[in-house]
């Protein structure tokens, strides 16, 4: 893959991101998840946002993902 720009196409609860991750993977797609609360952890801070999680796709793979999503969603 190429460098380029990364996309969000989802927020949601960590077993709505498992569900996501799952299906785009068995596509060939890989996405990356972002946990705000699980960073903000490990550094020791509050958590403003619990069980929230983002996925973004890279712009090669995002019409294919928003596909996966809509299926899904």
């Amino acid at each position: 893959m190429s460098k380029g720009k990364y996309h969000l196409i989802f927020t949601g609860s960590s077993v709505e991101i498992l569900s996501l991750v799952d299906a785009l993977e068995k596509k060939g797609i890989q996405p990356v998840i972002k946990d705000q609360g699980e960073s903000a952890r490990l550094a020791g801070f509050g958590v403003t946002t619990p069980l929230q999680q983002q996925v973004f796709l890279h712009e090669e793979e995002l019409d294919e993902g928003k596909k996966v999503l809509a299926l899904l969603f």
